[in-house]
């Protein structure tokens, strides 16, 4: 039997929330209906010229923004509007909404243990394992580690049998990415593609959507000096439907400075490093084998027994996700023999 919701689990209570699931209907129209009967309408919709005009009328136009409102959003989605560094009057299209800026210094704190990997978005998130043995195994479920990193690529087999973290940002969402470890950049490539939602309804019908979508591939060496000691990090920042870029704006502080991420930086964690513009993403973060251990209660709420999730591992078996803060403890640095 389908699902018709999705649930997730409040990380400051454990209490189970229902989602608000932002154009469900729409979502759900076009992957049955569309995607079945006209399949050169569906590929055109999820194209980039689609994407980007969709997120025009939907984000900038000042028409809509008048007939639907900012506040209307902000209100209905339960967005904090007194964390932005700007007051609310700037906030006048959905586009301001999505690419606010918050106190992220005050609102957000970094944790004081060197040894902690924190997450890079507010969103929700799954963790899991490439490795067949392991109990959290959702290979070729979401996606393959590599076909994530791309065809070719000179860092798959540095990943095998590592473990991952898939963070999805729904469209209320504050939408910078921050760095989740101290490191050095060793590598940043683009890999092109689709531009599929990353609501739930979307990853059980397409296989693997994380995998066909564009996105940014950054590989972050953190066992140098300042570094966090987790070993290689590829960080990768997935685009969705309406998402016109992923901006690469890195700041020491704050927000200010902001530089394109290149080989060769330090960056620290916790900074921001990335914008998107604007709507719903996926950030997925791949750590090596043996080299991080995730929070407890993040593992544990994976088979959470009263809540309902449209992810599962199969046999009816739900796989919820818990929902986090940027900037918070996602797990630790394992000890190296």
């Amino acid at each position: 039997m389908e699902i018709t919701y999705h649930q997730y689990i409040e990380r400051e209570t454990s209490r189970v929330c229902t989602e608000t699931l932002y154009g469900d209907g729409i979502i759900d129209f076009i992957y049955s209906t569309v995607r079945e009967n006209a399949p050169a309408l569906f590929n055109a919709l999820i194209s980039a010229r689609m994407s980007r005009l969709l997120g025009y009328i939907n984000y900038d136009s000042q028409t809509l923004a008048k007939l639907t409102g900012a506040a209307g959003f902000v209100e209905k989605m339960g967005i904090d509007l007194s964390e932005c560094v700007t007051g609310n009057g700037s906030l006048r299209t959905l586009r301001d909404v999505f690419e606010r800026k918050i106190r992220y210094w005050e609102t957000r704190p970094l944790p004081n243990d060197p040894l902690t990997v924190v997450s890079p978005a507010d969103a929700k998130v799954i963790v899991g394992s490439f490795r067949e043995t392991s109990h959290l195994f959702i290979k070729n479920k979401f996606f393959s580690c590599e076909e994530l990193l791309g065809d070719g690529s000179p860092w798959r087999e540095s990943f095998r049998d590592g473990s991952f973290a898939l963070f999805r940002l729904t469209p209320d969402k504050y939408h910078y990415n921050h760095v989740p470890a101290s490191g050095i950049v060793r590598d940043i490539y683009e890999i092109d593609g689709r531009y599929h939602p990353c609501n739930p309804r979307v990853v059980l019908t397409i296989a693997q959507p994380s995998s066909k979508n564009k996105r940014v591939v950054t590989i972050i060496d953190t066992d140098v000096d300042g570094g966090t000691g987790v070993g290689l990090v590829a960080m990768v920042e997935v685009v969705a439907l309406m998402i016109g870029n992923i901006v690469q704006c890195y700041s020491e502080h704050c927000y200010d400075d902001p530089r394109d991420v290149r080989p060769g930086m330090f960056l620290a964690k916790g900074q921001p490093k990335s914008l998107y513009r604007p709507g719903s993403s996926t950030d997925i973060v791949i750590f090596q084998a043996d080299r991080v251990a995730f929070s407890e209660d993040i593992v544990t709420n994976l088979n959470h027994p009263h809540a309902v999730s449209r992810y599962s591992l199969g046999l009816d078996r739900s796989l919820v996700e818990t929902e986090v803060a940027v900037r918070e403890p996602i797990g630790h640095v394992l000890a190296r023999e």
